[in-house]
């Protein structure tokens, strides 16, 4: 197993502006970044679905179902996204995602412009590729761009289907149940072709896509795996893949980083730590170990860097990892192989790296 000890790196600026034109500086074309979002949010609720979801179902162990508070169940894999987004967008980092649908059981998940009823038909009948368009709202400029979603677990088109509520009931795996929509603040400009002139700073690129991450792991660990353990229900295991039982918070990342590379976007992230059960985890050069030193005292701000790999640059920062369960904690304390075993709760037991492509 790879450790739940870990950094975040993603590579950054310090204190950067929303967005830079192509003349002052390097960056990321809005469009890109959504994508690199998006991958994001597919990989955690594809992770989700398919490992914890399905994984328990096959081993008859838990269901998911709409009511899971009451019910001692797991989320459904809506639910679980739209928490996560819930989660992100409370932080304020500027950008916001949701879940919308053209066939709501919730209504509050209906289309809320015509632009976004569009864009929903559209994906519904093209689903590979967004549709995105530039809208102004209060003198700042935005990018807004739906992301198909679709079914990847039996999961979605059952409870659809079967739920009194529904006014569609013939989803099937694979069906386009609605939509992602993705806001990103561009600034406050009057160009036209905003979308051509500016860029998206590298570091708050990076600021995105940790809040994705961020927000899906304390929805993983506090709402599934804190929730089952504390009630008996189920335990989190390193070796969870044939048993009844949830995979460790860290797993759940490193599953969705697999999932990530799948997109060949250039987006990539992995688990670091100085004091690894895996050693393949250790610190691979100078930056990753300064980086997590860095961060190890200073954890509010990611360690960065612009790295050139033959003519191609990256973006790369460090975040610190912090123990968020205590199935993290009693991991690495009883592992015979964890060179550090007095880790508590909060604290923090490495990082991950995340790095992309900049211009």
């Amino acid at each position: 197993m790879k450790s739940c000890a870990f950094c975040i790196v993603i590579f950054f600026f310090f204190i950067p502006s929303p967005a830079q034109s192509l003349e002052q500086a390097e960056g990321i074309p809005a469009s890109l970044a959504a994508d690199f979002i998006h991958s994001v949010i597919e990989a955690g609720r594809t992770t989700y679905s398919k490992k914890v979801v399905e994984h328990l179902t096959r081993q008859d162990a838990i269901a998911a179902s709409e009511n899971w508070e009451q019910e001692n169940t797991l989320l459904l894999p809506a639910q679980f996204l739209s928490m996560s987004s819930k989660i992100s967008n409370s932080r304020r980092v500027g950008m916001k995602y949701r879940l919308m649908r053209l066939w709501p059981i919730n209504k509050h998940n209906s289309p809320r412009s015509q632009n976004e009823k569009l864009g929903l038909e559209e994906v519904v009948k093209n689903p590979n590729k967004p549709f995105t368009w530039l809208i102004p709202r209060e003198g700042r400029w935005y990018f807004e761009a739906i992301y198909p979603d679709i079914a990847v677990s039996k999961t979605c088109p059952n409870c659809h289907n079967n739920h009194p509520n529904s006014p569609k009931t013939d989803f099937e795996k694979g069906s386009v149940m609605g939509g992602i929509i993705i806001d990103l603040p561009l600034g406050r400009r009057t160009e036209k072709n905003v979308d051509k002139k500016f860029l998206l700073a590298p570091e708050v690129v990076a600021d995105y896509v940790r809040s994705v991450l961020d927000s899906d792991r304390t929805v993983y660990a506090q709402h599934v795996v804190n929730r089952l353990e504390e009630q008996g229900i189920l335990r989190s295991k390193e070796k969870w893949n044939n048993e009844k039982a949830l995979m460790l918070p860290a797993q759940f990342l490193l599953n969705s980083a697999e999932v990530i590379k799948t997109k060949k976007l250039g987006l990539d992230f992995r688990l670091i730590s100085l004091y690894p059960i895996n050693p393949l985890n250790r610190p691979a050069n100078e930056f990753e170990q300064n980086g997590l030193e860095s961060v190890e005292v200073h954890p509010i701000r990611p360690y960065t860097q612009i790295t050139k790999v033959g003519r191609k640059k990256y973006f790369q920062a460090i975040y610190p990892d912090i123990a968020v369960t205590r199935g993290c904690v009693n991991c690495h304390n009883g592992h015979p192989r964890s060179p550090k075993k007095d880790f508590a709760l909060d604290d923090m037991m490495g990082g991950i790296l995340v790095s992309f492509p900049i211009k």
